[in-house]
């Protein structure tokens, strides 16, 4: 099927490309500083993969912006937002675990990005994307695997046979007889713990490292909120005997040298923020007891917060990005009423 260029990307498609330019930006110089401290070779390898695709993916969106003549974003840069010769900040580890969540990360973006947009040349594009993210969660898994580094999930015993609830105290949870957890409220509490796991290292290694003392204040409030997140789901799991993965505190070193601007880990902390509210939504919408539904929406609500605070800092040093949008009527309104006066 020949592509027709002249159908004018929708505002769907534009907010999908402004927000993969601005991830793989941050993603390239994310990347390059990990390349110049890891010492394992196998995850070097990954990491070349992971940038040779980013690296492609922001040509290949500049093109997209270009043919319709819209402005390309500025995101972030090697020269502006990393330095790359400064001291290790991060284990080999806890890189081998950021590519893995780097994967899942896009697949879950990506997979929205392809069900929402109809322009065949950027659903291609989106596709492409979906599977290289499907491709590194594998290789990443494989890597874990192979060094004893991947974190199984708890085993559960097998039935009898198939079971139907039997009354409404299957979605108690405060009082009385409380069920034992589900596999599927298992899944999304395992996960959480894990995303909040990394996001401990990640917030710590911002927080020691960043350049002025009001965002290494967020920061340092970020790490405390995932510490206590990756603490209430634990509880949970320890409850019914289930084992809670383990957390990497140990993965970040001393340093204090800044790597990143404050530009830089103020948008990534968002970014996670975001998509941990994403996470809590979903597994709040899976859960059939009580008591778990109320706790997600008690996090929710402590992360939303902290979200806000973080894009009032950007808003404050200039340094947060207008995604697309709809154009002011009323400001074009007043502007030809002071021409037509003139």
């Amino acid at each position: 099927m020949t592509i027709d260029r002249t159908i004018k990307l929708t505002s769907v498609e534009l907010s999908q490309l402004w927000s993969a330019y601005l991830n793989d930006t941050v993603a390239i110089c994310k990347i390059e500083y990990y390349l110049r401290t890891v010492e394992d070779g196998q995850i070097k390898e990954l990491l070349s993969v992971a940038l040779q695709q980013s690296e492609a993916h922001i040509k290949r969106l500049r093109t997209f912006f270009n043919g319709d003549h819209y402005p390309v974003p500025k995101g972030f840069s090697k020269e502006e937002d990393v330095h790359v010769n400064a001291p290790t900040l991060f284990s080999d580890v806890y890189i081998l675990n950021w590519l893995n969540q780097f994967g899942k990360l896009g697949l879950n973006a990506y997979s929205v990005s392809v069900s929402v947009v109809a322009r065949e040349d950027v659903q291609n594009y989106f596709s492409e994307c979906l599977s290289q993210s499907n491709e590194m969660i594998k290789m990443s898994n494989e890597l874990l695997l192979s060094k004893g580094l991947y974190m199984h999930p708890p085993h559960l015993p097998i039935p009898n046979g198939i079971d139907f609830v039997q009354s409404q105290q299957f979605l108690a949870g405060w009082f009385g007889d409380v069920r034992p957890l589900t596999s599927l409220e298992i899944t999304n509490l395992y996960g959480n713990i894990q995303r909040n796991a990394l996001g401990i290292v990640t917030m710590q290694g911002f927080a020691q490292t960043a350049q002025s003392k009001e965002t290494g204040r967020l920061l340092k409030r970020g790490k405390q909120i995932a510490e206590k997140h990756v603490e209430v789901f634990s509880s949970i799991m320890r409850k019914d005997d289930l084992p809670a993965p383990m957390t990497w505190s140990s993965e970040v070193t001393s340093s204090t040298t800044n790597v990143f601007s404050d530009k830089l880990m103020l948008y990534k902390s968002s970014i996670l923020t975001g998509i941990s509210m994403g996470y809590y939504g979903i597994s709040m919408a899976a859960v059939q007891r009580r008591d778990l539904g109320v706790q997600y929406a008690r996090l929710m609500a402590e992360i939303a917060k902290f979200a806000e605070d973080g894009a009032n800092l950007l808003i404050k040093n200039g340094w947060m990005e207008e995604p697309p949008r709809a154009a002011d009527r009323d400001e074009l309104a007043n502007t030809y009423a002071v021409r037509d006066v003139y």
